[in-house]
């Protein structure tokens, strides 16, 4: 048996296949603690695990939109967005995030730190303790990767003079961005005894592992080139402990789930026009608003049922069609049942997810405000092609060859069974 201390925020659709990970852990007999928001307390019991809120650090105590603390979703810009996740999750509270780590392995040893991949903080307090530091990417690998795209505004690969320029220009821009704050978090490696860094994204270099939580397959290039510490580990695939049941609509017509964000991201508007849009096919749509909208006043036509949620191990195996904001993984569940997707991607993960999709000839991308009339092309073509099934086919192959065994806690238990230098 391995002691873990497993530190992580609410992110919405980050939490449950960190948790998933939590919970085999545990289910092998481990010992798993995991430090995390007020808010996803019942989530973390629900693994077998112990939870710990945090002491010091940001945090959420419930889901209702006034505890967000990042409020990504009124930025003006992507790079206001970005900047915002910079100084309200990663760099600024990094110090508080780094405290809380270091006093909880003081507190009760631990024989590694198990770190939600934006963490720094904790990912910092291992390094700084000795201890085995493993961080977990819930999405695709945001890291720099030869040959592929900038991440963080959903690129598509050129492989010509003009997309070298683009890519190198935008990779500039990214580095000058979130360096920014470089100095506070030297500043902040210093007081641990740690060397600085050259840029923050050297920091994805420095866990002995990086365990990235989807397949190799769906990543641009086929997931090679990356850093030798980073491990494709395969999706998780569990349902989020908060899901009720779901009753299917009735008639033969086409099911096509709508899924959106799970925190808020001003999706509103995007989850009206898609209503909309399946009002006026023929197709049964179910569309699910998640704990941050209230769908109460929505109108629905009467081909369309809303529900707060529904179990997606159940739904997408049904489903001809998923309208999604590209989430990973909502993407990554429809892809595994060989589902295409029409993706309306808003910021953070999204962009890239959803031009992966289309990389992979699984669905078609929109833009977050695409009218009505358009989201409701994109869905008849997803649904009338049937190259996008086949691409979904494809990837669905590879993702169930990842899903074999459980690579992450394979990982995990290498690393922490293995002698240590």
């Amino acid at each position: 048996m391995s002691r873990f201390l497993l530190t992580l925020w609410d992110g919405g659709g980050n939490s449950p296949p960190v948790l998933s990970v939590a919970a085999a852990l545990t289910a092998r007999g481990h010992d798993v603690r995991v430090m995390a928001d007020p808010a996803l307390r019942k989530d973390v019991l629900a693994t077998g695990a112990r939870h710990l809120p945090w002491a010091t650090a940001p945090q959420r105590n419930s889901t209702d939109v006034s505890t967000e603390f990042i409020r990504d979703f009124e930025a003006r810009t992507p790079m206001g967005a970005t900047a915002r996740l910079r100084d309200r999750l990663i760099i600024g509270p990094a110090a508080q995030f780094a405290a809380d780590t270091s006093t909880e392995v003081r507190r009760e040893p631990a024989d590694a730190v198990v770190s939600e991949v934006l963490l720094m903080g904790s990912q910092l307090a291992a390094e700084a303790a000795g201890l085995p530091s493993i961080s977990l990417v819930p999405n695709v690998y945001p890291g720099p990767v030869p040959g592929v795209p900038p991440f963080g505004m959903g690129l598509r690969p050129r492989d010509d003079r003009l997309g070298h320029l683009r890519d190198r220009v935008v990779s500039g821009i990214g580095d000058r961005l979130w360096d920014k704050r470089l100095a506070e978090l030297n500043a902040l490696r210093e007081t641990y005894g740690l060397t600085p860094v050259s840029s923050v994204f050297t920091m994805l270099e420095k866990p002995d592992r990086v365990l990235v939580l989807t397949s190799a397959a769906f990543e641009l290039g086929g997931g090679k080139r990356v850093p030798p510490n980073v491990r494709y580990c395969g999706p998780r695939l569990d349902d989020p402990g908060w899901v009720g049941e779901w009753s299917e609509p009735p008639g033969d017509d086409p099911l096509v789930l709508v899924s959106l964000s799970t925190t808020t991201q001003g999706q509103d508007p995007m989850l009206r026009r898609a209503v909309s849009a399946l009002g006026r096919l023929p197709v049964r749509g179910l569309v699910t608003t998640g704990p941050s909208f209230d769908g109460e006043g929505l109108k629905a036509p009467a081909n369309v049922k809303v529900v707060a949620s529904a179990p997606h191990s159940a739904v997408i195996p049904r489903a001809a069609a998923v309208v999604t904001h590209a989430g990973h993984g909502t993407v990554i569940k429809a892809l595994a049942n060989g589902v295409p997707l029409v993706c309306l991607p808003v910021g953070r993960d999204q962009l890239d997810t959803a031009e992966r999709v289309v990389a992979a000839g699984a669905g078609v991308r929109l833009r977050m405000g695409a009218r009505s009339a358009l989201i409701q092309g994109a869905v008849r073509s997803v649904l009338d092609d049937p190259t996008y099934r086949a691409g979904a086919k494809r990837m669905a192959a590879a993702i169930a060859s990842d899903c074999e065994h459980d690579r992450a806690v394979e990982e995990i238990e290498a690393l922490t069974t293995a002698p240590q230098a």
